[in-house]
């Protein structure tokens, strides 16, 4: 075999064992990454578990809090319905 040859196979064998180790590179990356997401999915679903009756919570204090701005406008259109009789 020539020398051209041998060289040819050494620098294919190179390229080949390069590849392949940023391939590998690239899969150890990849299953980091699948881990680390698995982590932020599992955090949010917890999070999601708990906040969950705030939901029910969030309607109760809404309704009061429409009574409240029921109460509060009609002081207010009392309050004006003064200042203007005292204008008078």
């Amino acid at each position: 075999m020539s020398a051209a040859g041998i060289a040819a196979i050494v620098v294919a064998s190179v390229l080949v064992a390069a590849l392949a180790f940023y391939l590998i590179w690239v899969v150890i990356i990849l299953r980091r990454l699948v881990d680390t997401l698995g982590k932020v999915v599992f955090g949010v679903g917890s999070i999601a578990h708990r906040v969950q009756p705030i939901g029910e919570l969030v309607g109760e204090i809404n309704a009061d809090l429409g009574g409240v701005a029921d109460a509060l406008e009609a002081l207010a259109r009392d309050l004006d319905g003064q200042q203007e009789a005292r204008a008078s």
